[in-house]
């Protein structure tokens, strides 16, 4: 069996391509280094290096071998994460998402989830969503995509459906429902974390402008003390039973948007083996999802 040391001190020696800048990086002496890339040639029965005076390279062979070293140690490590995220999981729920909107379901329903669920208030990206349930780091991802493999499926949740807010004598807040077309050229105050509503609104009215605002309280602040309009969701309602920084004064009035793209469902994707363990959550999910205009139409 040959040390991970052993192959940690190839890796490095293929990057720093010295033994003394590889027994800086490393933290030890030179002829540790040495010693180390002896005993590795002596245990493989190759040459792994080419000796010169005052120089020393990597031979082909040596080459071969560093790279796969440092496939063999990175398959280690994502032996050890998954183990231990396995182990995790058998004691704490993980959850994960996409986009913003469960996030203020999941603390809507926190009471009333169990006490192991933890969640990542950290977006992440959709390519992740794959790695990070085959690798136990989340039991469950929210996210706009279905996905049904082998290993992974998806279970479909609700609906998040964009209304724009729009000041009340505005001629077009007196309609039932508005487009995309029907905004452009207007400009709107957004929070910047959005997840993939930002690209849809900018793609669905590229000619308007968007004043991004990083903190709630500064964009709270903004659609209290002035007339620009704004975007919120079903979650919405949601997020106001929660907050105390609301504009309860505001006088906009919220619109549905009608195009296809103002509603976005969602899925619940995790690992066909845990669907069994699962699905009481995704249905308390499904219970609570804010989905009839009663709930979100004219709040803010």
């Amino acid at each position: 069996m040959i040390e991970n040391y052993l192959l940690e001190e190839l890796i490095t020696f293929a990057h720093e391509h010295t033994l003394a800048k590889t027994a800086v990086a490393l933290n030890v002496t030179q002829p540790t280094i040495t010693r180390g890339m002896q005993k590795l040639e002596t245990m493989l029965n190759v040459h792994l290096f080419d000796r010169q005076p005052n120089r020393i390279t990597l031979t082909p062979t040596g080459q071969l071998a560093a790279q796969e070293a440092e496939l063999l140690l990175a398959q280690q490590r994502a032996f050890v994460t998954k183990i231990q995220n396995y182990a995790q999981s058998l004691v704490t729920l993980n959850a994960e998402t996409t986009l913003p909107g469960p996030l203020a379901l999941l603390s809507y329903l926190k009471k009333a989830l169990p006490d192991t669920l933890q969640v990542n208030p950290a977006l992440i990206t959709i390519n992740q969503i794959t790695d990070h349930l085959i690798n136990r780091q989340a039991n469950f991802i929210f996210s706009n995509q279905e996905i049904l493999t082998t290993d992974i499926e998806s279970r479909f949740i609700g609906s998040e459906n964009l209304v724009v807010h729009l000041q009340k004598f505005m001629y077009r807040a007196n309609q039932l429902s508005i487009t995309f077309e029907e905004l452009q050229g207007m400009s709107f105050v957004v929070l910047s974390a959005i997840g993939i509503w930002k690209d849809i609104i900018q793609q669905a009215i590229p000619d308007a402008k968007f004043l991004y605002q990083p903190q709630r309280t500064a964009f709270t602040e903004i659609t209290k003390y002035s007339d620009f309009p704004y975007f919120s969701t079903n979650f919405t309602a949601l997020e106001r039973e929660q907050r105390i920084d609301t504009n309860d004064n505001d006088n906009r009035v919220a619109i549905p948007i009608s195009n296809d793209r103002a509603h976005m469902p969602i899925y619940v994707n995790y690992l066909v083996s845990n669907r069994q363990s699962l699905m009481p959550l995704f249905k308390q999910f499904e219970a609570a999802w804010p989905t009839t205009m009663k709930k979100w139409l004219f709040v803010k």
